[in-house]
């Protein structure tokens, strides 16, 4: 009985080496057989592959990669709608002057209103509190100014400017510049013994059409010392400055 076990053996144990040869090529890994087993031991046949595992957490981010050259232009997009508008920006800085212009046309010519006398006194005979009639017509191309009545008719409204040079002698001299029958400027001078003298006046007004200017002697015949003779002169004389524009 011993003998046969022992022929058994040997049998055996030229192909157990062969197939564990052929095992650890095909499965390096194996676990060797526990201690203490004996040395008939045989190795199972390999099993099959397991199943896959679950999969694992994802990995951390890894470095930026390097910037890529620029791509293409786009297609135009379609046009927005406008927008609100701005807030108005400073005053810019004072531009250069432009080219002159072309010279214009030649206007009408406007219309030159003229009024204006200058008279003078031909007699020393006057009286008081009428108006002294100059008769003496240095300038009255308008004949604005009436010698028959020694006064002065506005035909043309605006402002105008009288002025009166009176000669003094033998008596004292009060005279006034009336418009519209109210004296508007007074001039008294006082005559000197054995000398002539002089006084005068001058005045601005504003007159309306039909308004009349003219100069008298006021007060009684003791300040009527106006004279005139071959050189010695009692002048008057007015005329327009501006007329009304309305």
């Amino acid at each position: 009985m011993l003998l046969l076990q022992a022929l058994l053996c040997l049998l055996i144990l030229p192909s157990h080496a062969e197939e564990e040869a052929a095992t650890e090529e095909l499965a390096p890994a194996l676990v060797p057989p526990p201690k203490g087993t004996c040395a008939g031991w045989m190795a199972g046949i390999p099993g099959h592959p397991g199943h896959n595992g679950t999969p694992g957490r994802d990995g951390r981010d890894g470095t930026p990669g390097e910037k890529g050259e620029k791509g293409d232009p786009g297609l135009l997009g379609p046009k927005g709608e406008t927008g609100d508008a701005g807030i108005t920006g400073a005053e810019g800085p004072r531009g250069f002057p432009g080219i002159p212009g072309r010279k214009g046309e030649p206007g009408e010519a406007a219309y030159v209103y003229r009024s204006a006398f200058s008279v003078g006194l031909e007699t020393r005979i006057t009286v008081p509190n009428v108006p002294i009639r100059f008769t003496k017509i240095f300038y009255n191309q308008q004949n604005h100014y009436d010698g028959s009545t020694g006064k002065f008719y506005c035909n043309i409204p605006g402002l105008y400017y009288f002025s009166y040079h009176i000669t003094v002698y033998m008596k004292d001299v009060k005279v006034s510049l009336f418009k519209k029958d109210k004296a508007v400027l007074f001039t008294y001078d006082q005559y000197q013994e054995k000398n002539v003298d002089q006084a005068s006046g001058s005045v601005l007004l504003h007159l309306e059409v039909g308004d009349q200017v003219w100069l008298q002697v006021y007060g009684d015949g003791d300040h009527n010392g106006v004279y005139a003779d071959n050189v010695n002169d009692s002048t008057f004389t007015g005329f327009l400055l501006y007329h009304d524009t309305n």
